[in-house]
């Protein structure tokens, strides 16, 4: 285990995060590494201040009042009136998908459903030892891990180079169905690339959404269906997207 492989997980093992088989790892390349054990116990003490830290904040009264005062009253009761305009707004409705707004509708829905999913997934892979099946900073240990697992297994790209760090992948599911996570680092941030298969071929654009706090960027290439999903923020999450999909689309052409 190299030094740069040994510094994304002493996170992981200051937390109990850690597998017994990879915690043995980073012990034994500490145990020969003055730099990775320093920079543990450094770690190790920020903790234990952090914990003896009290950074709970109560919120005054006054901000209570403020806010209930901002709510809007009861609503009165409808008038007649105003149920005949909505009788009528039902008949505009039943038009509407006649002519398949309806249906629009629901693939909107569809879609909110499932980058929920996708978010949640996320959620659950910072949990301890859900983030990381295959352990790697190197593509092609990565990339043939998925083989077999998958119909079709998810590009994965080292851009370390380009600031986001490789450090492995993981099977995870979505909308009932197995995918593939691609996992990088930003910094101490995770970011998960999810990455699932698809009938259309077509190129869907890059578009971002906000869900739960977390930025997710989602797109279409080639059959394939990507969100990355991450708390960095949207220029960021954005940069990472389009040196993901430069190097992809350089790699197709070579």
């Amino acid at each position: 285990m190299t030094c740069d492989e040994a510094k994304i997980l002493l996170h992981a093992l200051l937390d109990n995060e850690l597998d017994a088989g990879h915690a043995r790892e980073v012990e034994a390349h500490m145990a020969t590494c003055p730099a990775c054990t320093a920079e543990f116990a450094a770690q190790r003490e920020m903790k234990r201040a952090l914990a003896g830290t009290n950074l709970r904040y109560s919120a005054p009264a006054a901000l209570r009042a403020r806010i209930e005062a901002s709510l809007p009253q009861a609503r009165p009761q409808p008038s007649r009136r105003s149920m005949l305009r909505g009788f009528a707004m039902g008949s505009v409705v039943s038009a509407l998908a006649a002519s398949g707004v309806v249906a629009v509708v629901l693939r909107q829905d569809d879609q909110q459903r499932i980058l929920s999913e996708v978010v949640t997934a996320h959620l659950r892979s910072l949990q301890a030892g859900h983030l990381i099946d295959v352990v790697s900073t190197d593509q092609h240990t990565v990339k043939p891990w998925f083989n077999g697992k998958l119909d079709v297994a998810p590009p994965v790209i080292d851009l370390t180079a380009q600031g986001f760090t490789l450090v492995g992948g993981r099977l995870d599911y979505v909308d009932a169905r197995a995918i593939g996570a691609v996992v990088y680092k930003r910094r101490q941030h995770i970011i998960n690339l999810f990455v699932s298969q698809t009938a259309s071929t077509e190129h869907r654009p890059p578009k971002t959404q906000t869900m739960q706090g977390f930025n997710c960027r989602r797109w279409g290439e080639r059959g394939l269906n990507f969100w990355a999903v991450s708390d960095i923020g949207n220029d960021e999450l954005t940069e990472f997207v389009d040196k993901f999909e430069a190097a992809m689309k350089a790699n197709v052409e070579g």
